[in-house]
């Protein structure tokens, strides 16, 4: 599991977000894809996949992330 106790979230200028809510949501977004993230890892090797490829991918798929929202 992912251990997001010594995270402090913060803005684009580097300011903590404060809002105890959005802290909560975003631990919990973050718990849920650590969770997610593991499972896959697991498949794959059961499957007889590669451990670093998956890895690899992982960080493929964070890096080509987008969205279409504005930063605030």
């Amino acid at each position: 599991m992912t251990d997001t106790k010594d995270i402090v979230w913060t803005s684009p200028d580097g300011k903590p977000i404060a809002c105890v809510e959005k802290i909560k949501v975003m631990n919990q977004n973050f718990q849920e894809l650590g969770e997610m993230v593991v499972e896959l890892l697991e498949d794959g090797l059961l499957m007889g996949c590669d451990e670093d490829q998956i890895r690899q991918a992982l960080h493929l798929v964070v890096a080509q992330a987008t969205t279409s929202l504005k930063p605030r």
